[in-house]
């Protein structure tokens, strides 16, 4: 059985903080910086003081620097760590090479994308499903399309998230003006409807008591908890979006690591094309967390309330606030989805996914309830009745590995933490010795 100490953490993450209040930003008195007549955005005062990634980076420095010769492993912040493969940046390097030549030079591409990637996509990962390539959209991956799609629906729209939850949902939702304060009593926004997502209610919220939004984020595989909602709950989702007229805002980031026999795709369900927009990413798929490349499905028939089709108002932010991934990232895009590269990146996967194997078989042996890790690269682990930040903070102090506390994820996170697959198998097998030297 595990054990963990109960001794105190250091203070609350910034982040966990509600906003400063107007009086206590006070001009800096050091003599740097002139006051301007602009002012700041009030949305942005309403925002914790940092996101949640950044803060454990920080405090991974802070590691580092009182412990300059332990070897810290990143189980936390989910950046993958293997190769791409050659076949894939063998055609990014041969388009760079290109562009050096005359007859190889090209300038702006569509802000769509490149049309012979977006038939691709449209063909290899949505195969029998009716998505067109004119309704794909390739970006430079999908916490980009987040931010472009609350430009596209304004200040306006009330939503929903599951809780726990992506940050980036909340905190775009915020800046754009959807939502109220923070009230520090319940680590809740106003004016956003947190949707519970609990092993009680198999990590999906109970629709029969969930409030009317105009738009619902949901994320499957599922970010932190690694849950792959199940056909009847995506049916069940997609019934309560079209009696109620909503949008999903459906993110299938981690649709390769499902392993069952869950959607990969909210448009596997029948009448999503009417209420569902679809943000995925080549990033944990293809290892191009540092390449950037993404696609964003807006159905043709998805209207707002006056009959406007939703995709010709994307198309217009699309245009104005982007000017199309880079075409090296798209050319290695098309590579991906070759036969041959398909295989390979596929391979990568499985690698992860046995990493997140050796990690949910390490924690279920020391007695604690794991979650995810067979559809995603995630365990979600429970430490009943403990702080997450406490968990995070002394697994770093006792066996130098980060993880990330759950209540960054939302107050439905408490008494979790998110360990990620992504990793070296040597490290991934050191992680394990470490925890079990530490927790049995």
């Amino acid at each position: 059985m595990y054990k963990l100490s109960t001794f105190s953490s250091m203070p609350p993450a910034i982040f966990l903080q509600p906003r400063m209040s107007h009086a206590s930003l006070k001009v800096q008195e050091d003599g740097i910086g002139v006051c301007t007549r602009v002012t700041r955005n009030l949305n942005m005062e309403k925002l914790r003081n940092g996101y949640l990634f950044p803060e454990i980076a920080m405090r991974e420095l802070e590691h580092m620097k009182k412990y300059p010769n332990a070897k810290v492993i990143s189980l936390g912040i989910g950046d993958t760590t293997e190769p791409i493969p050659d076949i894939v940046t063998s055609s990014m390097a041969n388009h760079a090479r290109r562009l050096s030549t005359v007859e190889g030079y090209r300038g702006y591409g569509a802000e769509q994308g490149n049309k012979a990637l977006r038939k691709a996509i449209a063909e290899t990962l949505y195969g029998d499903l009716p998505i067109k390539d004119t309704e794909i959209f390739v970006s430079d991956g999908s916490q980009c399309d987040i931010s472009r799609l609350q430009l596209l629906l304004g200040s306006n729209v009330t939503i929903a998230v599951q809780d726990p939850t992506f940050p980036a949902y909340i905190d775009s939702s915020v800046i754009i003006g959807q939502t109220g304060d923070f009230q520090d009593e319940t680590g809740k926004y106003q004016n956003i409807k947190y949707m519970p997502c609990r092993p009680q209610n198999n990590f999906f919220p109970d629709l029969t008591t969930t409030a009317t939004t105009d738009v619902i984020f949901m994320c499957s595989p599922n970010n932190p908890t690694g849950h792959a909602a199940s056909r009847k709950q995506l049916e069940q989702l997609v019934e309560f979006a079209r009696a109620n007229r909503s949008i999903i805002i459906f993110d299938s980031a981690y649709a390769a690591y499902v392993t069952d026999e869950s959607p990969r795709s909210i448009f596997e369900i029948p009448g999503a094309r009417e209420v569902a927009i679809e943000i995925s990413s080549f990033s944990k798929f293809a290892g191009f967390t540092g390449v950037r490349l993404g696609w964003t499905v807006v159905p043709d028939e998805l209207l707002f309330s006056n009959g406007f089709p939703v995709i010709k108002d994307f198309n217009r932010i699309v245009c104005t606030c982007f000017n199309g991934a880079s075409s090296v990232a798209q050319a290695g895009g098309l590579a991906c989805l070759s036969s041959d590269g398909l295989m390979a990146v596929q391979s990568v996967v499985d690698y992860y996914k046995e990493n997140a194997k050796i990690l949910g078989d390490t924690f279920t042996s020391l007695g604690l309830d794991v979650y995810g890790g067979i559809n995603a690269p995630y365990a979600w682990v429970h430490f009943p009745g403990m702080k997450s930040w406490d968990v995070f903070t002394e697994l770093l102090e006792k066996t130098h590995i980060i993880t990330v506390p759950g209540c960054g994820f939302g107050p439905g996170g408490e008494e979790h933490i998110r360990v990620s697959a992504f990793g070296h198998r040597e490290c991934i097998l050191e992680a394990s010795r470490r925890l079990k030297s530490l927790l049995s």
